[in-house]
């Protein structure tokens, strides 16, 4: 029987061929000239936000570490080369919103949904509670390609579910066992998730807020930050963002509700958000188009107005998979205003630096580890929709040509 890691290869290679293994060579090796590099991504323009590159350049891997960042790599230093000339090439992308305990709910495979898109790092927000958190780690974490991360649910059995018992038992949960399973789940557990909505509660007001101070006790007692869930709740947002602690995210920030929306009757930014932006609360897209977790609307005339998010992520699941996929979601906001780079640095460098995940992601430099995306930027007309049956037309959609997870490189193109 083949394990994961081996089932999700086979998956890759319908989509997406393995090009390379993995090499003896040890990681950050220094390469003497007489040496060669495992692989050598030649003649791409490198888009990295956080070293402000935006320029043709080679990059050399081995060992899973980025080992070279420079112009007119010889070829022949390299054990394999994969051409990249006319493609943009960037950091990994990192999603900070996906569900994907597959086989449990109907979630996501990371390897399939997001490997192939370009995603190299996900984070499962709060499919998992302390009851199944280091089952996750054993059948998700261990076995995929792809980085995979979580936020660990303040309910026992996690949201994955999808089972009302969010606000209703919160009375039965001890945060104990949650602050336990994160201490015996590190470095997989990276922050704390808070899901707030009418849909998963029939309790007043009073108990949402005291499902958020529960939560901010836990983020507390084991140093993490906290993610919520803020999309159609009893609360407005301004009640809801006073609570929230620097380096605390507000996901599903373009909510298309009424009463999660960060704009006024007149359609201005509320100040409560401008504050909880000076405090550093981290806005996060978190699209997933099939609920109004994003308004284009909204985030226009958020964007129009200076506030951008902070980072973009699809809302990844089993639900909605036709128009997530996070380099989609790049798209989108390319379509809304926001220019490649920024739109780049969005789901690289800012969510690189919103958890803490324990090695170099989001960058190119040297040392770093050697996930990067390689990526078509297509122009023509590009129909793009919100969860609001809301359409835009982009002039340009970026594409997945292939990427290096790992230090192991993968392909879309046949041939």
């Amino acid at each position: 029987m083949m394990t994961r890691r081996e089932f999700s290869k086979s998956v890759l290679a319908g989509g997406a061929a393995l090009l390379s293994s993995e090499n003896p060579l040890s990681a950050g090796t220094p390469q003497a000239p007489a040496e060669k590099f495992d692989l050598l991504i030649k003649g791409g323009t490198v888009v990295d936000p956080g070293q402000k590159l935006h320029a043709p350049m080679d990059i050399a891997v081995t060992g899973g570490k980025i080992v070279e960042l420079s112009k007119d790599i010889p070829e022949n230093r390299a054990r394999q080369v994969f051409p990249a000339k006319n493609r943009i090439v960037t950091p990994g992308f990192i999603d900070l919103h996906v569900h994907c305990y597959y086989g449990v709910s109907d979630e996501i495979n990371a390897d399939h949904s997001c490997l192939t898109k370009g995603t190299t790092t996900v984070l499962d927000a709060g499919s998992n509670g302390y009851v199944m958190m280091r089952r996750f780690v054993m059948d998700i974490v261990n076995t995929s390609i792809t980085r995979v991360y979580a936020l660990i649910a303040l309910a026992g059995a996690g949201y994955a579910t999808g089972l009302p018992i969010v606000h209703e038992h919160l009375d039965l949960e001890d945060p104990q066992l949650t602050i336990q399973a994160v201490r015996n789940n590190r470095p997989t557990v990276v922050g704390i998730k808070v899901h707030l909505s009418q849909s998963r509660s029939t309790r007043p007001k009073d108990l949402e807020l005291g499902f958020v101070k529960r939560g901010i006790e836990i983020a507390e007692a084991t140093r993490l930050p906290m993610m919520v869930h803020i999309n159609g709740t009893f609360n407005r947002l301004p009640v809801i963002l006073k609570m929230l602690r620097k380096g605390d995210v507000n996901t599903h920030c373009f909510s298309g509700y009424e009463q999660d929306s960060p704009l006024d009757a007149n359609g201005k930014v509320l100040p409560e958000v401008w504050d909880a932006r000076q405090r550093g609360v981290i806005f996060d897209v978190a699209e997933g188009p099939t609920h109004p977790h994003i308004s284009f609307e909204v985030a226009e005339k958020c964007i129009q107005q200076g506030f951008l998010p902070d980072t973009l992520s699809s809302d990844l699941n089993g639900d909605h998979q036709y128009d997530t996929d996070l380099t989609t979601t790049v798209s989108k906001f390319m379509a809304l205003g926001v220019d490649l780079d920024k739109a780049i640095e969005m789901v690289t460098t800012k969510p690189a630096q919103a958890f803490n995940f324990g090695v170099s992601i989001g960058t190119l430099k040297p040392g770093s580890e050697a996930d990067i995306g390689i990526f078509e930027l297509q122009d023509g007309r590009f129909e793009f929709k919100d969860g609001v049956k809301g359409k835009r037309t982009g002039r340009q959609k970026l594409t997945s040509k292939a990427v290096v997870c790992r230090g192991e490189l993968f392909s879309n193109e046949i041939g």
